[in-house]
């Protein structure tokens, strides 16, 4: 097991050092003298990288986007392939950083004054506005494609997910018979007066079938635990009737009670109860409810297998679940059904990412040109050289959020139909997908607004090191 999860580890790297290669790229092919052009050799290697990333993207997009069953290893490797087709897709963007700045420079002329300077400067800077700009393209490009891609595994793991309990019950458990009275009188002391429902447990291998189905552990025990499989007071409840608890609508006048045979060769013997119909307190809860009387009058014998708080009549908490843990310890498991918790696992990592961004974005602003240029276009006013200051990190930050952002989403929207196959036999529909537009809305303006704020706030002192000198003679 060890062994497998490094090994995982190791094959993740892959992808990750792939899109960070983009930078080593984009230093290859850029121009070494301003004005020059995008080395062709390495350029024709990022689109071919590129192209073979989309490639591979789509046709892992593709072949999983059935609603069926997959195989774990396989499905495995076609998640680690359309990972690599996302860095390898990364990876090519490399070449098109230079030659976007390139073409902003020979393009200034038609931009808005405040940004022909910055334009100018970017494409003049070569290896070193290559390499910041590109460091922003691949932190926003994996940042956005792990916010999309955790959004669809979210609404998908939301749609699979079926509660262990009733939302809000406090359930304890693992305990024998012996133990029982002791644990009923831990709950009862850290909850006061509150009512403890007990689900029994027949002491033989018993089994309720339905019309089309067969249950092996039915919830034994008295009105108390019907209530709480449905929510409210039952409207009829009778010892000798049994329930089926769902919302699938079966109407069940009978049912049987298979009981086998305690001898190894002995056969099973059955037993017809008349049974009922009614909706659960959740609708993806699909129990059936035996009265214990049903049991006694069988000859079995039922033993505590739970003690319940249900939350119709008492809403347990988070503190009252460390409570019971404190005065139980760990020989007894207390849980409580909080539905479904959605992860929060990639705000450290899209975390991390964007402030390598906001780094890249920083760095791409301070050689976007000179202080002392900026200062002479402005002429000596302050408010003038606020705003050649913030234009010139607004473009430098936004030549790499928009193309990392265009990037992340090509490679998200793809990729999270790999990332959300389903191993089981009977494999549930793919839940919709919810893009995170508002999301990714901001991961591409943090860096842009972020670089503006720097900007503004220190105009005078986004000059790279060495022409302090020179403002003196501005």
């Amino acid at each position: 097991m060890l062994v497998g999860v490094v090994v995982l580890m190791v094959l993740l790297q892959i992808p990750l050092a792939l899109a960070c290669c983009s930078v080593v790229l984009a230093a290859l092919s850029a121009p070494r003298r301003r004005h020059g052009r995008v080395r062709r050799r390495y350029a024709r290697v990022g689109a071919a990288s590129a192209a073979a990333g989309l490639a591979v993207l789509a046709f892992a997009a593709s072949s999983t986007a059935e609603d069926q069953h997959y195989d774990d290893f396989g499905s495995a490797m076609t998640a680690l392939a359309a990972m690599a087709g996302g860095g390898l897709l990364v990876l090519g963007l490399g070449p098109a950083v230079p030659w976007l700045l390139g073409l902003l420079g020979r393009q200034a002329a038609r931009l808005p004054s405040p940004f022909r300077p910055a334009a100018r400067h970017l494409a003049a800077g070569t290896v070193r506005a290559a390499l910041t700009v590109t460091t922003t393209v691949t932190a926003t490009a994996i940042a956005v494609t792990v916010t999309i891609v955790s959004a669809a595994t979210t609404a998908q793991d939301r749609a699979r997910y079926v509660p262990e309990a009733v939302p809000g019950a406090l359930v304890v458990g693992e305990f024998g018979p012996a133990e029982v009275a002791s644990v009923r009188a831990a709950v009862e002391q850290r909850l006061p007066g509150v009512p403890v429902v007990e689900r029994g447990l027949p002491r033989e291998r018993v089994s309720v079938e339905l019309d089309s189905s067969s249950v092996s552990a039915p919830f034994v025990g008295d009105q108390a635990l019907l209530r709480y499989l449905t929510g409210a007071p039952p409207a009829r409840y009778d010892e000798g009737v049994v329930v089926v608890v769902t919302a699938d609508g079966e109407n069940s006048g009978s049912v049987r009670i298979r009981r086998d045979s305690s001898d190894p060769g002995g056969s099973p013997s059955y037993a017809t109860f008349p049974a009922v119909t009614v909706r659960p307190a959740d609708p993806r809860i699909h129990e059936v409810f035996v009265p214990a009387k049903i049991m006694h009058d069988l000859g079995i014998a039922v033993d505590p297998l739970e003690l319940i708080i249900d939350p119709a009549v008492h809403r347990a908490t988070q503190a009252d679940q460390e409570r019971l843990e404190g005065r139980l310890g760990e020989a007894f498991s207390v849980g409580l059904e909080q539905d479904f918790q959605a992860s929060t696992w990639w705000l450290f990592p899209v975390g991390t990412l964007m402030f390598i961004a906001l780094l890249g974005a920083l760095a791409a602003m301070r050689w976007a040109g000179s202080g002392r240029v900026l200062r002479r276009i402005a002429g000596g006013s302050a408010a003038a050289l606020r705003l050649l200051a913030a234009s010139r990190a607004v473009l430098g930050a936004a030549c790499g959020s928009v193309m990392g952002t265009v990037a992340g989403c090509v490679t998200g929207l793809l990729l999270r139909w790999p990332m959300t196959t389903s191993s089981g036999w009977e494999a549930p529909p793919r839940a919709p997908f919810e893009t995170p537009w508002g999301w990714i809305a901001v991961l591409a303006a943090l860096p842009v607004l972020a670089a503006a704020i720097v900007a503004l706030a220190c105009p005078s002192g986004l000059a790279p090191a060495g022409l302090g000198a020179n403002r003196g003679k501005a």
